[in-house]
């Protein structure tokens, strides 16, 4: 009987090609990906349409926020929580392993790709700390790391596994033509958690309303945000930034955009016990003033304010 695999699936060229590896050894492999409020699984579902890898979506967005809050391992150079986030990742990968049968974990990891998460001791931590030690398969990096229980129980041979590590991906684009792979996405810009403005952003919100929520997660991604002590003004940027505003409007929220021209709306999200001002209200209307260049130096500007 085939052995099967469960494979933490990010629709990366690292994650295909892990199951390239193992189908090549016969083994029946599935996909899993996780979403939450910093991340999709639209390239994970996109990678798996084309190589026709059966695929399993988890939204963990609020265990996953809590753990942003407060990382056991710390952060990257921003608010990154790498070694925690994966942690997470596998440990809900266990539950599924155990529930649904499979015989063991893979992961698309390459040993020194990724300074803070694939260093050879954040491998071993991850591992022990997600009770999954002997059954997660790198299978990348195999030869550079122990022996798994696959490996030593003879489910996969191990000289059939790679030694890649490093940055670089040429030993990658060799194996994609060795296994004939069509299509692949080019790296990304990596994790928004990594990016110091969104970092910045999410600092402060935390530091201001330590129980926000997803709501107040994807308001970061759009607009200029200006602090009134607990009162946030945010500032769309364009047209399309202006509708996701309107779509993220909670019951409580206001909004204050120009009547007679066009140009930037501004919501207004209260996170403290008072109620906003009309000194807030009349900042609101000054910030509108200061990018709405179409009302600029204009007298006749009318304002709608909707709570």
């Amino acid at each position: 009987m085939n052995k099967k695999a469960l494979i933490l699936f990010s629709g990366g060229l690292d994650s295909i090609l892990a199951v390239k590896i193992l189908e090549d050894q016969k083994i029946k492999v599935k996909g899993i990906t996780f979403k939450s409020y910093f991340f999709d699984s639209e390239q994970a579902e996109k990678s798996a349409k084309e190589i026709k890898l059966c695929l399993k979506v988890v939204d963990f967005s609020k265990a996953h926020l809590n753990l942003i809050k407060s990382p056991q391992y710390g952060r990257g150079s921003a608010m990154n929580p790498c070694i925690d986030c994966h942690l997470l990742m596998l440990k809900k990968a266990k539950q599924i392993m155990k529930k649904e049968k499979f015989d063991f974990i893979v992961t698309g990891e390459v040993l020194g790709e990724r300074p803070m998460s694939q260093n050879k001791r954040a491998l071993q931590l991850v591992e022990k700390e997600s009770s999954l030690t002997g059954y997660l398969l790198r299978p990348l990096s195999a030869k550079l790391l122990l022996p798994t229980i696959p490996e030593q129980s003879g489910w996969i041979d191990r000289k059939k596994l790679f030694a890649i590590s490093g940055r670089s991906r040429k030993k990658q684009l060799a194996l994609v033509k060795k296994y004939k792979i069509k299509a692949y996405p080019n790296p990304g810009g990596g994790c928004i958690l990594c990016e110091a403005e969104f970092g910045k952003r999410l600092r402060e919100l935390f530091r201001i309303c330590p129980e926000c929520e997803g709501s107040d997660i994807k308001l970061l991604y759009y607009g200029r945000h200006f602090w009134k002590n607990r009162v946030k003004i945010i500032v769309g940027r364009n047209e399309p930034e202006n509708e996701k505003l309107k779509k993220i409007k909670r019951a409580n929220d206001i909004l204050v955009e120009m009547e007679n021209y066009s140009g930037p709306l501004i919501l207004i999200r209260n996170y403290g016990k008072d109620k906003v001002s009309e000194n807030i209200l009349r900042q609101a209307q000054r910030i509108i003033r200061r990018y709405a260049a179409k009302a600029k130096n204009k007298r006749d500007v009318k304002f709608r304010i909707k709570s």
